[in-house]
């Protein structure tokens, strides 16, 4: 699990996202530029949530969420996501 040094406030959570698939299920390796954004990651920085909505996700929890949901950050020399948890759809 990743260690990073930040805290998000109210009910925003830092994801990690998977890697972006490199290969097909047949064995085609897929360029960089059609590679799908992830939808998946662990989460590895949650707020407090809000005085009327705690936060229910926890670090190391394996998410799904939406495709264009967040803003992407760099942090440590990793790639990671910033988002409200609202923007969570699932816990996997």
């Amino acid at each position: 699990m990743s260690k990073i040094n930040i805290k998000p406030l109210a009910d925003r959570v830092v994801i990690e996202p998977l890697a972006a698939e490199t290969k097909t299920a047949s064995g085609i390796y897929i360029p960089d530029s059609a590679k799908e954004k992830p939808q998946q990651g662990k989460v590895v920085a949650v707020g407090k949530g809000t005085k009327d909505e705690p936060t229910t996700v926890k670090i190391g929890d394996n998410v799904l969420y939406g495709k264009y949901a967040g803003t992407e950050l760099k942090l440590d020399g990793g790639d990671y996501i910033i988002m409200r948890e609202s923007d969570i759809f699932a816990i996997l």
